[in-house]
């Protein structure tokens, strides 16, 4: 390592770097200012304090309780209620990501997700409010570009009908994703509707290998195998899998890791045991993102200083990483291209 790479960069500098997320939920990308707004407004009862609110919202200590921390998630939730609010916090998740000085960024979504409790709202109502913030955001110098997400915890006629409505909307959305627990929820009842999707042209990222269980990285390989994964959503367990990293970087399908995420869901020990720098050094295409910001009080920016500080990750390691996720990017070449400063390959 040279001495321009062993430099420490601060946060500043770190922030300044150009960068892509791959993965990032719409969702959970809130402001917390925006937030206490909606919620004020939706009559939701506010925690009295700063402190309450970030320990009954918020997700900054690793899970122990399944039933709590789904509760912070639906309290978010609970406030994306209308065609306004999807056009708002859609404008400014990207204009987030532009302060940090992310260059591509593919947010993903759940109709089903949203639809809890406003099932007024239709899945077009949602894409066009979704859009609509997309476009609001144009005149900002980044790249922005739309997944639509399958949810495994509920039933697979609802998979048929996003596949459906993600075919007819391929103009606006890039691929196809299927996340939540995957434990107890085979991925094979999904191939048929995953496989329909790519071969009416959308591409495929899974969630997977992400829970701390036996059996995780290989579900990696069904991922890849059965629903046509082109990226791996997490896939962290295969760091504890020599045969899984031989496969993964036999199919060059990049991974799309989070340490902050993935040390807040049990699936490492420990930010400092995080595989990030191992398996790419191992020759996996890895990816670095931030998930859920909102929930996790993050953005991209702190992961690169996980990565820069905590695992010892240099500047030159940390551009190689963004431009293999600049390349994984599903976004067309000559659109992402405009905004990156290096040539995608």
């Amino acid at each position: 390592m040279n001495a321009a790479n062993a430099m420490k960069l601060t946060l500043d500098g770190l922030r300044q770097l150009p960068k892509v997320e791959l993965h990032r939920h719409l969702e959970c990308s809130l402001r917390l200012s925006t937030l206490k707004e909606l919620a004020r407004e939706a009559g939701v009862e506010i925690p009295p304090s700063e402190a309450a609110i970030r320990r009954e919202w918020l997700v900054t200590e690793p899970m122990t309780d399944l039933e709590a921390v789904l509760r912070k998630f639906l309290a978010t939730q609970s406030v994306l209620s209308s065609e306004e609010i999807l056009t708002r916090i859609t404008y400014e998740a990207i204009e987030d990501a532009y302060r940090e000085n992310i260059r591509i960024l593919e947010l993903r979504y759940a109709p089903t997700y949203i639809q809890l409790g406003h099932e007024y709202l239709s899945f077009e109502q949602i894409q066009r409010a979704i859009v609509k913030g997309v476009k609001l955001a144009e005149k900002l110098p980044i790249a922005v570009g739309l997944i639509m997400l399958i949810q495994r915890t509920r039933p697979t006629h609802e998979a048929e009908r996003v596949v459906d409505f993600a075919i007819d909307h391929k103009d606006e959305i890039l691929a196809l994703d299927l996340a939540d627990n995957e434990v107890g929820f085979d991925p094979a009842p999904f191939a048929k509707h995953f496989q329909r999707g790519k071969k009416a042209g959308l591409h495929i990222t899974i969630h997977s290998g992400e829970a701390d269980v036996p059996g995780s990285a290989e579900r990696v390989r069904d991922a890849i195998e059965l629903l046509g994964a082109e990226r791996i959503g997490h896939g962290v367990q295969i760091y504890k899998s020599p045969e899984m990293i031989a496969f993964v970087k036999s199919q060059r399908v990049p991974l799309e890791l989070c340490p902050t995420s993935n040390w807040l869901t049990n699936a490492v020990p420990s930010i400092a045991a995080h595989p990030l720098k191992s398996l790419r050094e191992q020759g996996v295409l890895v990816t670095l993102n931030s998930d859920d910001p909102g929930i996790f009080a993050i953005d991209l920016t702190n992961e690169y200083s996980i990565a820069h500080n905590e695992l010892g990750m240099s500047q030159a390691e940390l551009e190689s990483i963004a431009d293999v996720a600049a390349a994984a990017s599903f976004i067309p070449l000559k659109f992402k291209q405009q905004h990156w400063p290096r040539t995608i390959t």
